[in-house]
């Protein structure tokens, strides 16, 4: 069924499928084409005829990270990328105004797509809670650091893209003053950055990281590396250089040249949007605004466990490793930044399965979508249902502004954190024994966070 909203954007029109409302694909910028491709996004203008929110817009990944991932990631074709997509209750429901969560995908800031069916809103929707899909610049376009254009774009995109919920989200029902940021992996990091930032200020009023970590990387590093993807491309390391290349033909160089040329693109330190390492920012920024983030048991251990025990137990016990190091280590490190936050930190652990719980699989219990596309490929013919209900209902509280039911971390060691799905564990669990394998430089049995 068509549904209609008059928004300052201009008309929107969507479709309404039992007490849920869609309207997707809805630019929030120019297109960045031309002499906007590598520049700060520019509002888009209002619509002065109703605009077809009917279907998902294109995404900015034309070229996934694997011919299979983990979360189905569709690629649509398309310059208008800068677009969100908005999944809200009934406007008569009589719970609105909602709180709002604002989601930023993942993909390692190279991929990722806001219409993977793993990001629908429709049980955020059921709960009260406006559900808003971002889509922003990735690798070169979203990262590089050239003469003559502004640094961290793909940050300038998302900062914008708030913005817009701030002015438009009250027409769908949603309460501007109740916006919580999240997001997963990149999004996560994506997360933690902004709020790290001066510029994430006002924007929102929570925060959610889902395995995140600290990624910041300098100046001359990016630099150093668009000279060498310039040489193998053929073009000059310049703005104009880049910008006689396609999107595609970046994103497939740039995917090409990642086992043999890491691509350190990701958030820039050193500019105006982070003018100090995240650990140090969030030590200075976002005071106000509680936050949740946990990581999963697993992360990137996953084949060791499923093809060999041994080697797995081995993988668990390294301190260097890289599910420890790049993603559980930012819990405690951001607890510890936040200590004197009045707002609060909460971390949470994901441990299902044991020794198999890899990065991604927390993504459909958050949203509660378990009968979604690729959801068996990836847990199995039943994953437990009601693992989706308590953590979704985690999140829901947390959203609507309740405090986390555990208690808050500092990042001492043996913080507490929320643990779903270690066998034994109960709904209400903490896990001690926070581990930072930095800081502790020995190696053990990692549990929490």
């Amino acid at each position: 069924m068509t549904e209609i909203v008059q928004a300052p954007a201009g008309p929107i029109v969507g479709r309404r499928t039992g007490a849920v409302r869609r309207f997707l694909g809805i630019p929030y910028a120019e297109p960045p084409t031309g002499v906007r491709r590598f520049a700060a996004p520019v509002p888009r203008a209002r619509f002065t005829e109703p605009y077809d929110a009917s279907r998902h817009g294109p995404t900015s990944q034309r070229v996934p990270l694997f011919v299979t991932t983990t979360i189905p990631e569709p690629s649509i074709p398309g310059d208008d990328f800068l677009n969100l997509g908005v999944v809200a209750p009934l406007a008569d429901d009589e719970r609105a105004p909602f709180p709002v969560l604002v989601w930023i995908h993942g993909g390692g800031f190279l991929a990722g797509s806001p219409a993977s069916p793993w990001y629908d809103g429709r049980a955020f929707a059921r709960d009260g809670v406006v559900c808003v899909t971002v889509g922003y610049r990735l690798g070169v376009d979203g990262f590089a650091v050239l003469d003559d254009m502004p640094t961290n774009l793909a940050l300038r995109d998302i900062l914008l893209a708030l913005d817009w919920v701030r002015e438009n989200i009250a027409a769908f029902g949603g309460d501007p003053e109740r916006v919580t940021l999240a997001g997963q992996s990149a999004g996560g990091a994506a997360v933690l950055a902004l709020l790290s930032s001066p510029a994430g200020a006002g924007r929102f009023q929570r925060a959610v990281s889902m395995s995140g970590a600290f990624l910041g990387v300098g100046e001359d590093a990016v630099r150093g590396y668009l000279g060498r993807l310039g040489e193998r491309l053929g073009v000059t390391p310049t703005l104009d250089g880049f910008a006689s290349c396609s999107v595609e033909r970046l994103q497939q160089a740039v995917l090409d040249l990642r086992d043999s040329d890491r691509p350190p693109l990701g958030p820039v330190v050193g500019d105006d949007l982070l003018p100090a390492p995240v650990a140090e920012g969030l030590a200075r920024h976002g005071h106000d605004v509680p936050l949740l983030l946990g990581a999963t048991g697993d992360e990137f251990d996953g084949d060791a466990a499923a093809a060999d025990p041994v080697a797995n137990a081995t993988a668990r016990a390294a301190g260097t490793r890289v599910t420890d190091t790049l993603f559980r280590a930012a819990c405690p490190r951001t607890a510890a930044a936040r200590r004197d936050a009045g707002a609060g930190t909460w971390l949470y652990s994901f441990e299902w399965p044991l020794d198999g719980a890899t990065h991604c699989l927390d993504i459909p219990f958050f949203f509660d979508v378990l009968d979604a596309p690729g959801v068996p490929e990836a847990l199995g013919p039943n994953p437990p249902a009601e693992l989706a209900t308590w953590m979704h209902a985690d999140l829901i509280g947390f959203v609507h502004g309740e405090e986390a039911g555990w208690t808050r971390a500092t990042g001492a060691l043996g913080d507490p954190a929320r643990e779903y799905g270690r066998p034994g564990a109960t709904p209400v669990a903490d896990t001690t024994g926070v581990f930072d394998p930095v800081v502790r430089g020995k190696s053990e049995e990692v549990k929490g966070c």
